[in-house]
């Protein structure tokens, strides 16, 4: 199913006049110099192809022909080349000596087999014979005296050709394209093409898929068998998954395309690379990625629109100008060793998903301080679980999940609830942040949600609930009670409770509860009589809701202890007439 949709997509794309996917044959490379010839052959120039600074240079795409798949032996590919091939050039700085001999050995051998390419498959014109020439009288000295020159030997990179006055490169010439159109007329009918159903030469080894984060560079595979303990009937690699030339190629393509660097229908959750596309161009494909993806710095409010068309599209059943019945697909990719493996593969429509994905944001809803984001991206929800809230430290299965949970409607993964929970107690100054209680929040809601029969009074709201049953969200207030009488008892504190006991209140509430309350009553002496009425009230109308401090609370009643925290917290300081925004971000 993944490799037909990935096929559909491609007919799709190739029957768009404006699109740039690749046809039949082709591929979109990048090339950062091009050697430019006279009609003779003779070298005129090293064209630079590259804008940027520094290490972001980056050279233009061009479409060449497509590429051969190479593991450890020599194959060229027609026209264009790393400068290995092209020049036969190599740098040995650095290397072993062994290492350094067996490229020097390879050289002479690459260049061959790049020239013997365009000899054996191209017509006999002028301009090949020009190609021809220079390849066969090439200096390297002539080479050194360009400006290009170092960077060429530096980074051995792509190179292909262009004749003078040209605006093309000379493999986009009709020439070269009619040859290559006439090999591309496959007849060898060997073979049953599990996608297309129909005849088709049998691919032996498919194309390499790029842009799978943490993959090789190089590109890694989907379909592929290259151990005996993976064949069947003594067939080999690809024949054992049997998919026609063409059909590998659209699909190979396609995916290509939507993992390109430079693609809008692709992001990256954790190590899961996820692309999304629509059976048809629609509104929501082009709005996909700004649900879940982090705003730019100087447009922070970015994607807010498109979340809203979400939850106008509850009451249309569409989006925006889609009707909300075209096919919708998500693939999620992760890398595994040298092949792709598939984290998620969803299919459905258009409706379905901006309904799943609304009540994501919907059950995300919480009360918030002056400043904070609107709606909460992926990313943002994901650091806030890793140590030190840094992207690289997100643990790879919870990413995944999570997308797929989000996607799907489905309860989040329990490692979410788990992984949030350690941060808290670990992060001794801003535990309780409000995308955490969020996150919270959340998880339990849809857990609960996922039950048949619930009260309703379980349900966590979007600020404070003093109906709440649980018993853990009230001593969470209780704590954040206790804090704000420390803080107002003792202005300027640079540490409070939080900072001790907040992990074994709300591990084990029995063994410092007590404590902090005689530590309480030091504080209340210190406030004014109407101040102090006030709070000992609220602390009485807490403790009305449990008779005793429990001994534990298991892992969903310490998420709602810090929710409890969270809501009375922002309660206490925005209840009071004057700006302390500041103070409850705290």
């Amino acid at each position: 199913m993944i490799l037909q949709a990935l096929k559909e997509y491609y007919d799709r794309k190739a029957a768009e006049q404006e699109s740039s996917i690749s046809p039949l044959g082709w591929e979109w490379k990048e090339i950062p110099f091009i050697i430019v010839l006279d009609k003779k052959g003779s070298l005129l120039q090293i064209e630079d192809t590259r804008e940027g600074d520094g290490s972001k240079k980056r050279g233009k795409h061009f479409q060449v022909p497509q590429g051969v798949k190479r593991a450890s032996g020599i194959a060229a590919n027609l026209l264009w080349d790393n400068a290995g091939y092209v020049l036969g050039m190599v740098n040995t700085e650095g290397l072993h000596v062994d290492e350094k001999k067996r490229k020097l050995t390879r050289a002479p051998e690459q260049k061959k087999a790049f020239v013997d390419r365009i000899q054996n498959e191209l017509s006999d014109t002028s301009r090949k014979r020009a190609i021809i020439t220079f390849l066969s009288t090439l200096n390297i000295s002539t080479l050194e005296q360009t400006p290009q020159w170092a960077d060429v030997y530096q980074t051995n990179p792509i190179m292909s050709f262009r004749f003078d006055g040209d605006y093309q490169l000379y493999c986009q010439t009709d020439e070269v394209k009619m040859v290559l159109a006439s090999k591309t007329n496959i007849d060898d009918n060997n073979g049953l093409c599990l996608i297309t159903g129909e005849k088709d030469s049998i691919s032996t080894l498919h194309t390499s898929i790029k842009g799978v984060w943490g993959a090789q560079t190089s590109g890694a595979n989907i379909v592929s068998f290259n151990l005996d303990s993976f064949r069947s009937f003594g067939k080999r690699q690809g024949q054992n998954a049997p998919v026609g030339e063409t059909a590998m190629f659209a699909y190979t393509t396609a995916l290509n395309t939507l993992l390109d660097r430079n693609s809008s229908q692709r992001i990256q959750i954790g190590d899961a690379s996820t692309v999304f596309w629509s059976d048809r161009k629609t509104q929501f494909e082009e709005d996909f990625s700004f649900f879940f993806s982090e705003p730019p710095k100087d447009d922070p409010d970015a994607g807010n629109h498109r979340i809203k068309n979400l939850f106008n599209s509850a009451k249309t059943g569409s989006y925006v100008e889609d009707s909300g019945n075209e096919k919708f697909f998500i693939l999620g990719l992760s890398p595994n060793a040298a092949r792709i493996a598939v984290r998620f593969w969803l299919k459905g429509t258009i409706a379905q998903f901006a309904e799943n994905i609304r009540k994501h944001f919907q059950a995300l809803e919480i009360v918030k301080p002056k400043g904070e984001p609107i709606y909460y991206s992926i990313w943002r929800i994901l650091v806030n679980t890793a140590v030190q809230d840094k992207s690289e430290n997100i643990p790879p299965n919870i990413a995944g999940e999570f997308m797929r949970a989000i996607i799907s409607g489905t309860p989040y993964p329990a490692t979410l609830l788990q992984a949030v929970l350690r941060r808290i107690k670990s992060d001794t100054i801003n535990r309780v942040k409000p995308v955490r209680a969020a996150l919270i929040k959340a998880y339990l809601n849809r857990l609960l949600y996922a039950g048949k029969n619930y009260n309703e009074k379980e349900v966590l709201q979007v600020g404070l609930d003093t109906g709440q049953l649980s018993i853990g969200y009230h001593l969470g207030r209780l704590f954040a009670v206790l804090e704000k009488i420390q803080e107002e008892a003792n202005s300027g504190l640079n540490a409070t409770i939080r900072e001790r006991y907040y992990g074994a209140a709300c591990g084990s509430p029995v063994s410092v509860y007590p404590t902090l309350m005689r530590l309480k009553n030091h504080h209340l002496v210190k406030l004014n009589r109407g101040r102090k009425t006030n709070l000992e009230i609220l602390i009485g109308e807490i403790m009305g809701h449990f008779d005793e401090f429990p001994a534990h609370l298991n892992l969903h009643e310490q998420g709602k202890f810090a929710i409890g925290y969270y809501h009375q917290r922002q309660d206490l300081f925005t209840s009071k007439k004057e700006d302390t925004s500041d103070e409850a971000s705290k």
